[in-house]
């Protein structure tokens, strides 16, 4: 079975889970818009590889090592949504993408994103830079601010820049 199929079946499990134990077929069937009999399939083949527990008409549970998956997968893609979103994606492209992006990134890829998330969310100088970044995204224009000259920023300051430098990216 392949990697993002067994992901994306423990991970959605794993968030069912927390609403109701165990999880039927016609609930995941539902959630993929699916007909049940494949989810029955899928089921099946999970539980012969160990991910999941499963047994006909009494559903489906997460077994250790089908939950270690989910909540790694779950992880990459919070961090990887939250990325996106930190860059200006709406949330819901940003989901969307990070559904695809969380089976294919490198797990060293991912410590880096998530070390990245996380300064970008505690440090305060953060907002200063990704306030930029955000104006260089809508308008083209990379404007420097320093804290000295902080009044002359159009982004923090009271005044706007005379002469606005262009990024050379």
């Amino acid at each position: 079975m392949r990697k993002k199929t067994i992901e994306d079946y423990v991970e959605l499990l794993y968030n069912l889970e927390r609403q109701h134990r165990p999880v039927h077929t016609n609930d995941v069937a539902k959630a993929l818009n699916i007909n049940p009999a494949s989810v029955t399939e899928i089921f099946q083949k999970l539980d012969d590889e160990g991910f999941i527990f499963y047994k006909k008409y009494g559903g489906a549970t997460l077994t250790k090592k089908g939950r270690q998956i989910a909540i790694k997968t779950q992880k990459k893609h919070d961090v990887l949504k939250q990325l996106l979103m930190t860059l200006g994606v709406t949330e819901s492209t940003a989901d969307h993408d990070a559904c695809h992006i969380e089976h294919v990134v490198h797990p060293e890829t991912i410590e880096k994103l998530t070390k990245f998330v996380e300064f970008a969310q505690l440090e305060e100088g953060c907002a200063r830079w990704l306030d930029h970044f955000s104006y260089y995204d809508k308008t083209g224009e990379c404007i420097p601010c320093v804290p000295e000259h902080e009044h002359h920023c159009p982004i923090h300051g009271k005044s706007r820049l005379k002469k606005k430098k262009k990024c050379n990216n």
